[in-house]
């Protein structure tokens, strides 16, 4: 089922330099994302490409799939570049508030053409008491969660990332006619169970990107991602950090991939992974229990 697509620019600036990191702080600040333009280079690009198609691409995939690893960074050299890039860390230390950060979780995805959209939706719900979920255990602070590379661009047509304006307050209220789900991570329209993908919601911003660009958005801004209309693979892959002071207590041992990638890194980027949790995507606290 294709979804309609309607492209309104905001009326204030969203588009920045790499050099930019208080505009783009600010921006981010007010309005829940910015859009960094030429952050890497096109060397490094075809580099993070080449890992996805590595790991996500071995396999065949079948028309409109989707695939994604959310531990990429255990497989993608490349990806270890963004920790040398000056730009990129001025960057993440000027959002995260800190210098002495930490490797926290990372993901790549791979969507074939055809793939349906990606309904609107946070990675900051209310959490529960205890942590459910991976994403329970990990998705907590107060940090961007989307530090993203479309890395054959985001335009809609191929499967582009859209977001909310100013979604990411903890008091947002969606437009009329649309509702939240009790947990407040999905978009629903009112009398609707299914989570809503359609991009007519008022505040959508279509994020127009070049493979270079980066695309940041806010802890709890809601986003989504057209229909994938495309004839090749849609590859984007990104980097969460946090501060080191941030006290983490995953409730699964530390993955023996994740014990490989630690003991692989050179010293120059022991700093980086000293607290990396890994992930166990499929952990639930009955698993743990049993």
């Amino acid at each position: 089922m294709s979804v309609a697509i309607h492209i309104a620019r905001p009326a204030y600036r969203c588009e920045f330099g790499p050099d930019e990191v208080d505009a783009i702080a600010a921006c981010n600040d007010e309005h829940g994302f910015a859009i960094v333009r030429g952050s890497i280079t096109p060397a490094l690009v075809d580099e993070i490409k080449a890992d996805i198609m590595a790991t996500l691409g071995a396999a065949p995939l079948a028309p409109a799939e989707g695939r994604c690893d959310l531990a990429f960074i255990e497989h993608a050299p490349s990806l270890m570049k963004l920790l040398e890039d000056a730009h990129y860390m001025r960057l993440q230390h000027r959002l995260l508030g800190s210098e002495d950060l930490v490797l926290h979780r990372t993901a790549a995805i791979i969507r074939q053409p055809g793939s349906p959209p990606i309904g609107w939706h946070t990675d900051m719900p209310l959490l529960p008491p205890t942590p459910q979920s991976a994403n329970d255990a990990l998705n907590f602070g107060e940090w961007p969660n989307g530090m993203w590379y479309y890395l054959t661009g985001s335009m809609p047509e191929l499967g582009g990332l859209a977001v909310i304006a100013d979604s990411h307050r903890p008091d947002w209220a969606p437009p009329a006619g649309y509702i939240l789900s009790p947990n407040r991570q999905f978009l629903h329209r009112a009398g609707d169970p299914a989570v809503h993908g359609g991009m007519e919601v008022p505040g959508t911003v279509q994020l127009i990107a070049a493979p270079e660009d980066l695309l940041v958005f806010a802890t709890r801004t809601y986003h989504a991602a057209n229909q994938h209309l495309g004839s090749a693979p849609r590859l984007s892959a990104g980097i969460g950090l946090r501060p080191r002071q941030v006290e983490l207590a995953v409730p699964w041992p530390l993955p023996e991939s994740a014990r490989r990638f630690i003991a692989a890194t050179p010293p120059h980027q022991r700093r980086y992974v000293d607290g990396y949790p890994g992930i166990v995507a499929d952990w639930r606290p009955e698993v743990q229990a049993a």
